[in-house]
């Protein structure tokens, strides 16, 4: 983002940090962070934006494949100190506090001397009032959902106690009205045939499979969608449903831009 920007830095002493896993995918990239960036510039005019992804392996992967160069944590930290930021505030999209948040965590704080103040917005999913917010925001895309199909949402998943947030939000959707809508992830619990039976206890026959990921990335190109045998849309249809693929990340979803803005002005409330 910071290479987008136009006005005199040395008049703005206030950074907004936007801190991303990022993605090799550029198409997913310009609908989904670009587009959370530019919200978040819009709303937050009197800040500079910056740029951090907090996944090396993709940015050593673009950069050699595109020329392109994101800054890491550190990176953009030491930009804003050059740049004569003083005040900043660090707004992840990660989706829940996880690995790659409490990592991004440590990496800004390690820098804390340098700035005169330094403030952190939430991820996506940390407490009730997320869980409402999220649940909200992800329906509003999902209108047209017909009686007989369920919603099935691929996360990410991880070994980190935070995970139990995705089983919050799963039952957050059903007491909220929706019992047809399911999230699962990849790497971590519920399985995959644990969600495959809990979908045909429901007794639907249609399957609308959607990443719950800030992305529509390789995750959601190969393992929800893909041609291999032992991708999400295949094993439903192996096991009788038909199967339809959204291939939308959540950060193109107004609602949940909507919430990342909520976060930024909640840092900004703390003392």
């Amino acid at each position: 983002m910071q290479e987008d920007i136009t006005v005199d830095k040395m008049e703005k002493k206030k950074g907004l940090l936007v801190v991303s896993f990022g993605t090799s995918v550029n198409e997913t990239c310009k609908k989904t962070i670009d587009v959370i960036e530019k919200r978040l510039q819009e709303e937050f005019s009197e800040y500079v934006v910056y740029r951090a992804w907090t996944s090396k392996k993709i940015i050593k992967k673009i950069r050699e494949r595109d020329g392109v160069k994101t800054d890491t944590v550190a990176e953009a930290m030491e930009r804003m100190f050059c740049d004569g930021i003083e005040d900043i505030v660090v707004q992840p999209t990660h989706v829940i506090d996880g690995i790659e948040n409490e990592q991004m965590t440590e990496d800004v704080l390690a820098y804390r001397e340098r700035f005169a103040s330094l403030r952190f917005g939430k991820p996506l999913l940390v407490d009730k009032k997320d869980l409402e917010g999220v649940t909200e925001a992800v329906m509003e895309e999902f209108g047209d959902l017909s009686k007989d199909e369920a919603l099935v949402f691929m996360g990410h998943g991880t070994v980190h106690k935070a995970h139990r947030i995705y089983q919050a939000l799963d039952a957050e959707f059903k007491n909220s009205g929706y019992p047809y809508v399911f999230l699962g992830t990849v790497e971590a619990s519920p399985s995959l045939e644990r969600l495959i039976e809990r979908v045909r206890a429901y007794g639907v026959k249609k399957v609308r499979l959607a990443p719950f990921m800030v992305v529509a990335g390789d995750h959601a190109l190969h393992d929800m969608s893909g041609d291999s045998k032992k991708s999400w849309k295949n094993l439903f249809e192996a096991a009788g449903f038909e199967v339809r693929c959204v291939l939308k990340g959540l950060g193109e979803y107004r609602g949940i831009q909507r919430l990342y803005v909520q976060h930024v002005k909640e840092a900004l409330r703390k003392c």
